[in-house]
């Protein structure tokens, strides 16, 4: 699972969705074939999808409120929703000690991030994030694992991945 931050691939979705939408509205109900039944959509394990999206989210959420000028308060109110308080509290906790954000385990906001779903047991599950770091030309990777408790769908854990 990935999401790029593109202004430009935002713009060419926007742009395809409104030509189809565009095209479907020209094309009169007579003028359309009748369509065979869609095939069944294959079946994905829903406990690990819905966890690594829920950490997905969070990501995506948190890397644009830490970009965004003066995005302190967002990126707290982004903690509050996704975060439990126990891991709040350690994050402050290695953030006083490192001087550094400890949702990203760096000082500075990533270009970019993936989200990988792993392993499930014990009422928790693991996801890798991979945050990338440098242009396009020169690029590194940190790796972050990252557990989501299920019976209350928040984040209790962020570690180094390595």
């Amino acid at each position: 699972m990935t999401r790029t931050r593109s202004a430009r691939r935002t713009a060419a979705r926007t742009l395809l969705a409104s030509a189809l939408l565009a095209a479907a509205v020209a094309v009169p109900a007579s003028a359309a074939a009748p369509r065979a039944a869609a095939p069944a959509a294959p079946v994905l394990e829903e406990t690990a999808t819905q966890e690594s999206r829920l950490v997905d989210h969070f990501y995506g959420a948190y890397t644009d409120a830490v970009a965004a000028e003066d995005g302190g308060r967002l990126a707290t109110a982004v903690r509050g929703f996704y975060l439990t308080p126990a891991l709040r509290a350690r994050l402050a906790d290695w953030e006083a000690a490192n001087h550094a954000d400890g949702v990203l385990l760096a000082q500075d906001v990533p270009a970019d991030y993936r989200v990988t779903p792993g392993h499930s047991g014990a009422g928790h599950t693991w996801s890798t994030v991979r945050l990338t770091w440098g242009s396009a030309q020169s690029r590194s990777y940190t790796y972050l694992t990252v557990r989501s408790d299920l019976a209350t769908g928040k984040i209790s854990a962020i570690r180094d991945g390595e």
